[in-house]
């Protein structure tokens, strides 16, 4: 049997006719650049991430490169972040000029650790990316605790995380000064191809945005400021309009697929006999309903590369993320950061894989990945 890691085929399918009559609906109304489709969707996306306004973008991307440009972020300026994420993160920070500070993550969320950030600001230092990585929220009240007493801004880079909750059910992206989503055609909210959303609950951060996403034109053609083309596509926001309608019952899906591989492994007993580790979702019972929305299952793992070969062989697909931390990326050398500087980024680059968790995976599925995961190890 066959398991890949994700099959956009089969998450489309039911909903087909649904995406075409909205595609047809745009087509018919020539209103393809920020037209009623991507207003729509801005609202709706506000109200669902507990935040006052929505401004559509081209990627998730571009809203992390929007969101600076709009605090005024450039040369000169630091901006703490965490060394363990999808490039974007700290290149949003390096285009515009400025230095990506890094500090270590949590072993088991693996997101940024709130204990070590306070060490890491300095005069120069304007604003903190926490990461909400694979579909958790970081711990964000000590990291707005510290920004608060540093008078620093906040852009959370809530890219996989689109409706997963902290504690009292604030959502990601909701809790700091701006939020960036990404729908890339892989996430649990996903387009067919790039686009993106800023939310905040900042009335003058939100004219900002909108502003700077039209090349800084206000009104059309006079410009104060320097922006860039950000819009969104009303094609992909009509396509994303269809898709929010079934968002909560594919994220109970993959909340409901997590289980069944936990279940899966502690039968298997491969936690204690081969020293394998399971995400962990740290705010369940606290009040929270979407505490992890598991845009990916991210396992720690001994042996990993060789397990993923032996895994493809069986045809099973996995992925990796993320094989190369940023402080070890080439590109950023000039940074400064030598191997070893964040333990924690570094294991997890070597001993993390994710397992295939999207919604439609079969229960079937899921237990020829654990067979053939025990296997490996029994071998």
């Amino acid at each position: 049997m066959k398991v890949p890691l994700l099959d956009l085929a089969a998450h489309h399918q039911p909903i087909k006719q649904e995406i075409l009559a909205a595609l047809e609906r745009v087509l018919d109304s020539n209103a393809f650049i920020l037209g009623p489709e991507v207003k729509k969707l801005e609202e709706r996306v506000s109200a669902y991430s507990k935040a006052r306004f929505a401004v559509g973008v081209t990627s998730g991307t571009d809203a992390l490169l929007l969101s600076l440009m709009a605090l005024g972020i450039g040369p000169g300026d630091e901006v703490v972040t965490s060394p363990y994420s999808f490039f974007a993160t700290a290149g949003a920070i390096v285009r515009l000029g400025a230095r990506p500070v890094l500090v270590d993550i949590d072993p088991v969320t693996y997101n940024i650790d709130p204990k070590r950030i306070a060490e890491a600001i300095t005069k120069k230092t304007k604003a903190i990316i926490p990461v909400h990585l694979y579909g958790q929220s970081a711990d964000m009240e000590p990291i707005l605790k510290v920004a608060n007493a540093h008078q620093l801004s906040v852009v959370e880079d809530a890219a996989q995380a689109i409706g997963a909750e902290y504690r009292d059910g604030k959502r990601a992206g909701s809790m700091g000064h701006l939020g960036c989503f990404s729908f890339f055609p892989s996430k649990n909210l996903g387009a067919l191809g790039d686009a993106g959303m800023v939310v905040t609950s900042d009335a003058d951060l939100a004219e900002k945005l909108r502003i700077l996403r039209v090349h800084g034109g206000e009104p059309k053609y006079y410009h104060k400021v320097i922006g860039g083309n950000f819009r969104l596509d009303s094609l992909q926001a009509a396509v994303l309009n269809v898709k929010l309608n079934y968002l909560d019952g594919w994220t109970k899906q993959r909340q409901e697929n997590a289980k069944t591989y936990r279940d899966l492994f502690k039968k298997s007993g491969l936690m204690e006999k081969a020293g394998l580790s399971l995400p962990e979702a740290v705010y369940e019972g606290a009040g929270v309903s979407h505490y992890h929305i598991y845009n990916q299952f991210v396992i720690r793992v001994p042996h990993r590369d060789r397990l993923r070969e032996y895994l493809l062989e069986n045809g099973i697909v996995t992925e990796i993320y993320y094989p190369v931390p940023f402080h070890l990326q080439e590109c950023f050398k000039t940074l400064g950061y030598k191997a070893g500087a964040f333990p924690e980024s570094e294991r997890a680059a070597n001993e993390t894989l994710a397992l295939p968790i999207y919604p439609e995976l079969t229960h079937k599925m899921q237990a020829r990945v654990t067979e053939a995961i025990q296997s490996f190890y029994t071998e």
